[in-house]
């Protein structure tokens, strides 16, 4: 191995799936071995009757669709208001000074600590899930694209200024399609983030969901459910992010020449 050289594809499949075949053998060794109470971890053999039995008596599909539809909802509605705020705050620095204090300041704070305001103004239906997924991407979102368009190169600016461009034009022709490869990168890395809020939202007031089931599994103690939910969240995410990534390859092939 040398420092940053780059493997093959399929050396990279057979290393990222090696990695997961070691894990679950190690699991599955120390369940089956005795070494963990069934009652803390459950085996990989017993975690996977779980899973048929949630799908095939208790209705999981439904609550797999509930998840995807808050995370996708509540990200939707922060990329939808996030993107063109980042933008300006990137191309404008006028902008990014009067934004930049308050939104710097609001990514720190923890989605979870507004879930008791949220079921004030918004009661615990479906807007109150979808609010919680908004604000835990949302300032992430918003200050990571203003970085991506605030570092244009300098000398394209200039240049079409130069060619007659005006301010809008600038932005329409230069930052934004400039920054746009690392603007769906920031995309794609904030779903991924926006997936870790969604036990958080569907704790308080929810009747469906992934995180509905885990909140109960763990009041029945099963932890074969609890960790096949776990599961679910993450294959749900791992294929979303696939996804994220070949789209980017196919709209900005042009970025990685």
């Amino acid at each position: 191995m040398r420092p940053l050289q780059p493997v093959t594809p399929g050396v990279r499949w057979a290393l990222g799936i090696a990695f997961f075949a070691l894990f679950v053998a190690a699991w599955w060794l120390v369940t089956t071995l005795g070494w963990v109470s069934p009652t803390f971890l459950a085996s990989p053999a017993a975690m996977a009757r779980e899973g048929v039995l949630l799908f095939t008596e208790y209705g999981f599909a439904k609550d797999v669709g509930m998840t995807v539809w808050r995370v996708m909802g509540g990200f939707a509605l922060a990329a939808a208001i996030g993107v063109p705020l980042g933008i300006l705050m990137g191309a404008f620095k006028p902008v990014e000074a009067f934004l930049e204090p308050f939104v710097s300041f609001c990514r720190y704070l923890p989605a979870s600590a507004f879930i008791p305001l949220l079921i004030l103004w918004a009661g615990v239906d479906e807007v109150q899930k979808l609010l919680v997924i908004f604000i835990g991407s949302f300032f992430q979102l918003v200050l990571m694209i203003a970085i991506c368009v605030g570092g244009a190169r300098r000398d394209l600016v200039e240049a079409a200024y130069t060619l007659g461009a005006s301010g809008g034009g600038v932005v329409r022709r230069v930052l934004i399609p400039g920054a746009a490869p690392q603007i769906a990168e920031t995309l794609r890395l904030v779903l991924g983030w926006a997936w870790t809020y969604i036990i958080v939202a569907e704790l308080i007031g929810s009747s469906s969901g992934i995180g509905h089931m885990i909140v109960d599994s763990q009041a029945l103690l099963n932890t074969g459910q609890i960790i096949f939910g776990i599961i679910v969240i993450g294959v749900i995410g791992l294929v979303s992010d696939f996804a994220f990534k070949l789209l980017n390859r196919r709209l900005f092939a042009w970025a990685s020449l």
